[in-house]
């Protein structure tokens, strides 16, 4: 099997090193930045190329990896050769595709990633979509080489799943950036945290997020609260009071 991958960024980078492991072929890189393209090509042993219009017309998959607003737009781009299209979005719906490409569907692994950590795909949910039951069947096969994990969802299932993940990862790692503030101001290292942190995350594989809650808000103690918030900026202030509200709203 021969790909292409469309886009160079974290997810692209990722996703490239996976299939190349997998024994993919990544036949071609495109990024409208040549020097991005050039860079992750190198790394997979692909062509390289900034223009669309140069993109291979024989390759077995094609993997859309982009910015949302620009997966329309690079798909129309490209003339259908019959292969199987696929954007990586977890909120841009399949229907993107079906204008432009007779065999397209979506590939999106549910992960954070990074150019500078390569990821083990083999634990990464993917949740694919196909436009038929056999397009959905290839792109499972494909999805099933990088992991054990991988499932079918609709459009509308992957935009409740994109909204769950910002909450229960680009939210919390904005806690933690919060966390770093105030252990800033103390003159105290982050770092501290990682044991808390790493707890709080293996408890999730035994018990509910809602079952492994504590601090003073599942507990109802006001006077710490007050004594906490009496000690931040109104900005964090806010969110410290918001946030312990809705937790003793959950748990009354």
């Amino acid at each position: 099997m021969k790909a292409v991958i469309i886009g160079a960024g974290n997810v692209a980078t990722n996703l490239a090193h996976a299939l190349l492991a997998a024994g993919i072929d990544v036949a071609q890189v495109y990024s409208h930045t040549m020097a991005h393209a050039e860079e992750l090509a190198v790394k997979v042993k692909a062509a390289a190329t900034a223009n669309l219009a140069n993109i291979t017309a024989d390759a077995d998959i094609y993997i859309i990896s982009v910015k949302d607003d620009a997966i329309a737009d690079v798909a129309n781009a490209v003339p259908d050769n019959g292969a199987l299209w696929v954007h990586t979005s977890g909120s841009v719906p399949m229907t993107v595709l079906e204008t432009s490409h007779c065999r397209c569907g979506v590939f999106y692994p549910m992960q954070s990633f990074s150019k500078q950590t390569l990821t083990d795909f083999h634990e990464v949910p993917f949740f694919i979509e196909g436009n038929s039951e056999n397009t959905a069947a290839e792109i499972e096969t494909v999805a099933s080489k990088l992991s054990h994990r991988v499932f079918r969802a609709s459009s509308e299932q992957r935009k409740q799943l994109h909204i769950a993940a910002v909450f229960a990862c680009n939210f919390a790692n904005h806690m933690w950036t919060l966390a770093s503030d105030v252990l800033n101001k103390a003159g105290l290292p982050f770092d501290v945290m990682l044991p808390l942190i790493t707890t709080t995350a293996d408890k999730l594989k035994l018990l509910t997020p809602a079952e492994s809650q504590t601090g003073p808000a599942i507990r109802h103690d006001h006077h710490v609260m007050q004594s906490h918030e009496a000690m931040l900026d109104d900005n964090m202030r806010t969110i410290y009071h918001i946030l312990s509200q809705n937790i003793m709203k959950r748990h009354e």
